[in-house]
């Protein structure tokens, strides 16, 4: 009974920001600025004027194509890289060099990363974001892999060698169907990391066409006038989609961060 009490408890905490979200954005223009948590008036108007006032449709969709091809990058990368950290005696210090640039600020890769990226012409394109995301997250997935990888018997490995398949053709025919678990989990962690990226937007697409939709929030912020229904609203039609993609995987994710980071 106290289990339940603590857990309806923490989903209220939860959801309590999520809650306030929903009554700004149902506020009319004249109450938002009211200290009250629910809105006298319920209106939609703000849900159909943040299409006019941003692009929303495109910062949805670019938001949601950088993330999918950055976690697909991510993962293809990390597959054969974690198989490498498991499976080799000095595998753990390339984990451990992946996880310490990982653990490195952002920021200090920002005017590296726009000069490659313009020197190969992908600035102010969803590519250029797909690339620096995907790489970005080349170290949380390894890290997840690889406690994958170490629960697969090596005798699994050693029977492959015996029926003479080379260790590439043992990594694509027999691990990594044994992965699959993991790969999902891995998938699900870095879209969500590049979903919810900010800093490399911001600097890498400036253009209106290559916004995502952190970009579009700040974009509320004037001078004098903040539009906070509107930004709610924007808010909110960005991370319910997100929010029902965490609770359809629910199992793979926690499952990847519970069984995946243990060894």
């Amino acid at each position: 009974m106290k289990a339940r009490v603590v857990l309806v408890g923490a989903v209220a905490v939860a959801l309590l920001p999520i809650a306030y979200l929903l009554s700004l954005a149902l506020r009319p223009a004249g109450e938002v600025l009211n200290s009250s948590l629910l809105p006298d008036t319920v209106s939609f108007d703000n849900f159909v004027k943040v299409f006019d006032t941003i692009e929303l449709g495109t910062m949805l969709t670019n938001s949601w194509v950088s993330a999918v091809g950055a976690a697909v990058l991510a993962v293809v990368i990390a597959t054969p890289a974690a198989y490498f950290t498991a499976r080799h005696v000095r595998g753990e210090r390339l984990l451990t060099v992946l996880l310490a640039s990982y653990c490195a600020p952002p920021i200090v890769a920002i005017i590296p990363l726009f000069f490659l990226l313009r020197y190969a012409g992908l600035t102010n394109g969803v590519a250029g974001l797909i690339v620096v995301n995907g790489i970005a997250g080349v170290p949380v997935a390894a890290w997840l892999l690889d406690g994958f990888v170490r629960r697969i018997p090596v005798e699994i490995d050693e029977a492959a060698a015996i029926d003479g398949l080379s260790v590439v053709a043992t990594l694509r025919k027999v691990v990594i169907p044994l992965l699959w678990p993991g790969i999902v989990a891995a998938l699900l962690v870095t879209f969500f990391l590049s979903y919810n990226d900010f800093l490399f937007a911001v600097y890498l697409a400036v253009t209106k066409e290559s916004q995502t939709l952190t970009v579009g929030l700040s974009l509320f912020q004037g001078d004098r006038n903040v539009q906070f229904g509107q930004q709610a609203a924007a808010g909110l039609l960005g991370v319910a989609p997100v929010y029902v993609l965490a609770l359809a995987a629910q199992r793979y994710l926690v499952g990847g961060l519970t069984t995946g980071a243990t060894k």
